[in-house]
């Protein structure tokens, strides 16, 4: 019996994977798994960039809004189980499951069965190096650094969340992220249930930037610092691993009184365009993935349809009616 295809786009924030998701969903007959590791936190809204209604078009999304924002527990490997628990779902349904994401941790932990996902959260170690954190900013990505460079190279030196997972690893196995498989070099394919089909939208770094800067300009618009500002609030005013992704961590250095309010917005463009050219440099490593560079189509429908037609016509090679 053949394996059934899952359809994947990757690629860095603000190209447009949404948008193309949606609409391969609905001429493949699909339903969407979210792979963003910041979309899956309740109240987290603005500054993650979850779709509305309207941007959903009325088909089903997976995998956001999954956990409270206080709950410092998910981590790849819970997504790995959820996200394949749907993915069996959607597909005994006789729907087409496109998981559509940036986080190339949540993405990869679906496509490769990674060995360290299977290491448990030791919740006072993790609570002993969030202290060792607080009280000397950078203290655990210089650790990392000196103990897992290739590691530390991938992992953004503000996401404490994944800096304290790394070093968790290391601490409880005695072996690093990298050797444990986290260089996702180790390919064992076989063992997958499924047939991936990847799609990855790029375009010109300039043209990327410029999407990046005017999306985070719109953010700000929607009171995106109200929300970072209530929800730090909430939390006690605790820095808490959710509140360090981009938009949110940027605004609570400002509500501390370490930058200025239009120097929180410029970090958070800057810190954004950063993030996607490590997710650029991740997802190239990965050589199934079939690219469509937004530069050679005159449209964002134009996109859009060369994807869906992409995954159309795997799935007629593999059996499958169009």
């Amino acid at each position: 019996m053949k394996k059934p295809l899952v359809f994947f786009i990757v690629g860095p924030t603000a190209s447009g994977k949404t948008d193309a998701a949606v609409y391969a969903a609905k001429k493949l007959g699909g339903e969407i798994i979210s792979a963003d590791s910041i979309q899956i936190y309740r109240g987290m809204d603005i500054g993650t960039a979850k779709p509305d209604e309207a941007e959903k078009g009325g088909v089903p999304h997976h995998m956001i809004d999954v956990v409270d924002y206080l709950d410092e527990s998910y981590n790849a490997a819970r997504f790995a189980s959820d996200a394949s628990a749907l993915i069996s779902k959607i597909t005994e349904r006789g729907m087409a499951p496109v998981i559509a994401g940036g986080t190339g941790l949540y993405v990869n932990s679906l496509l490769y069965p990674l060995d360290f996902t299977s290491v448990k959260p030791d919740e006072e170690l993790r609570a002993k190096l969030g202290k060792e954190e607080e009280e000397e900013p950078g203290t655990l990505y210089k650790r990392l650094s000196e103990n897992d460079p290739a590691a530390a190279g991938r992992i953004n030196r503000g996401d404490i969340k994944r800096i304290i997972r790394a070093l968790e690893i290391l601490e409880v196995t005695g072996k690093t992220m990298t050797e444990q498989g986290g260089d996702f070099l180790n390919s064992r394919g076989e063992e997958i249930p499924f047939e991936p089909v990847i799609a990855g939208i790029n375009m010109d770094r300039t043209v990327l930037y410029d999407r990046i800067n005017r999306r985070v300009d719109k953010m700000i618009e929607r009171d995106l610092c109200d929300e970072a500002r209530r929800l730090y609030e909430e939390a006690g005013k605790r820095r808490v691993l959710s509140l360090q992704g981009i938009g949110y961590k940027q605004f609570i250095s400002y509500f501390e009184g370490e930058c200025t309010f239009d120097e929180a917005v410029e970090l958070i463009k800057r810190d954004t365009r950063r993030y996607a050219k490590r997710q650029i440099a991740w997802f190239k490593r990965d050589k199934r993935i079939r690219w469509f560079d937004r530069g050679e189509y005159a449209s964002s429908e134009e996109l859009n349809k060369a994807v869906a037609d992409y995954f159309i016509g795997e799935r007629v090679k593999h059996g499958g009616q169009q």
